[in-house]
């Protein structure tokens, strides 16, 4: 590695790089493996929950997008809370951002670890995050446009395989399961559209919560994209379209094929579309796919985790050993460091095998208010500087409805507080570590500034 100060991030994820990003880094996990228990919940609402999160994600990308096509640098909002909100905010974003990505390298790598033993059950959950960390922090730090292939690849096979599932499971809908409109009862009968009333709503919005985490990505990745003022814009302007068709769309087929309390007893709700038409590998094919899924989120974390470190240092928030770049414009050693942290995982596997992936879904659904707040103040505190100076005509790719997106998003994350402590134990237990965490970071940060 070389600490030359001249060295500098390289800009090169191309327009299709971050559409892919755009698009792929919220499919994983949470849509592969945690909707068969959201069903559970909600019924055919689930179909409604992702419409409310998926407006209010939208909300979030557009204030992202407002401020990063003004100032397109790595580190996007955290960038940002330090500079237009105060010096703690940026703080404890950053590092909390940081901690949050951290959280889901565990998630996606303990998911991996459950999806190869459905192959090889004997092959300890160790030796699997082993290889996958290996693997992706190579491809992280070869270079950026190495990162950018990988996860363009990785996208592209998750969003054709969702394709082809919702395509053949319309094909099954509209030739098998009798004449409309009672091929669509499946959406109704069974206790009606919200079989658990209000409160099955209002759990399963925390877990659709989880399946959004990761789009604000697209706003990381603007310092190493060409041409961001174009780019950026499209990407983001597309995530609706996007939910609409992948989440939306998704559930849609899956509520209407079977009765929502028969989706996923039997196996993944994903498996069992390819099943019914006739392909004998189904469970083999999703298996590939959900692990591709896994790593591509983990490939994609890792990469968020060293920009951020990169810039806490830039700011003064970190050692300044993590804004140092390798000659290739890489921040080595945040990516080093995230990487060698992910092997703690094994240590939680092995005590908690049964429920670290719960654990850890929860408490990043508690890091991700923290850091969806503080993009919605820190929006707002942007845009009033502009208005306060008069210079609105500066920004190329406004928040609509500003100021009330701003006030919805809000309301709506102080809901999922209030939904997240009534729904009992293990909620409450990731609220209150959450709670201890901004607290550990408030500390920190005054014993820094006496330094």
């Amino acid at each position: 590695m070389n600490d030359n100060n001249n060295n500098k991030m390289q800009r090169g994820l191309k327009n299709r790089h971050i559409q892919m990003i755009a698009l792929g880094t919220s499919i994983g996990t949470g849509l592969f493996y945690g909707s068969a228990p959201t069903i559970k919940l909600v019924g055919p609402g689930i179909i409604a929950a992702y419409a409310l999160a998926g407006i209010f994600i939208f909300c979030i990308m557009r204030m992202v997008g407002e401020m990063s096509v003004k100032e397109p640098v790595s580190g996007s909002y955290v960038y940002f809370a330090n500079k237009y909100l105060s010096r703690f905010a940026g703080y404890l974003s950053g590092w909390n951002y940081w901690f949050q990505y951290l959280l889901v390298c565990f998630a996606e790598l303990s998911a991996i670890g459950i999806y190869v033993n459905f192959w090889f059950p004997d092959v300890p959950q160790w030796i699997t995050v082993l290889i996958c960390i290996i693997i992706i922090t190579t491809i992280n730090l070869i270079s950026v446009k190495t990162f950018g292939e990988a996860e363009f690849w990785a996208s592209l096979i998750k969003i054709v395989a969702i394709c082809a599932m919702i395509v053949f499971g319309l094909y099954l809908i509209f030739t098998t399961m009798g004449p409309f409109p009672d091929n669509f009862s499946n959406l109704w009968k069974n206790g009606g559209f919200f079989p658990n009333g209000a409160w099955g709503f209002a759990q399963a919005l925390t877990i659709v919560m989880f399946s959004f985490g990761g789009t604000e990505l697209v706003g990381i990745a603007a310092g190493e994209a060409e041409n961001p003022e174009k780019t950026l814009p499209r990407a983001i302007n597309e995530i609706l379209v996007r939910i609409l068709i992948f989440y939306i769309g998704t559930m849609f087929v899956l509520m209407t094929l079977a009765p929502w309390n028969e989706v996923g007893m039997n196996g993944s709700p994903f498996v069992q579309i390819f099943s019914n038409i006739g392909i004998p590998a189904a469970a083999n094919i999703l298996n590939l796919v959900v692990i591709i899924a896994a790593l591509s989120v983990y490939n994609s974390s890792l990469y968020s985790t060293s920009r951020i470190l990169y810039n806490l240092a830039k700011d003064g928030n970190a050692p300044k050993i993590f804004g140092s770049l390798s000659r290739r414009g890489i921040p080595m050693v945040g990516i080093l460091v995230s990487s060698g942290l992910s092997l703690f995982l094994v240590i939680l596997t092995y005590i908690l095998p049964e429920k670290v992936f719960m654990y850890l879904m929860t408490s990043i659904v508690a890091a991700l208010i923290i850091c969806w707040s503080t993009i919605t103040i820190t929006h707002m505190k942007f845009r009033l500087k502009f208005i306060k100076e008069n210079r609105l005509d500066e920004l190329h790719f406004k928040t609509f409805l500003f100021p009330y997106t701003n006030y919805f998003c809000i309301l709506f994350l102080l809901a999922i507080v209030v939904i997240m402590f009534l729904m009992g134990s293990d909620m409450i237990i990731s609220l209150g570590a959450l709670v201890v965490w901004v607290i550990f970071i408030y500390i920190t940060y005054i014993f820094k500034k006496k330094k």
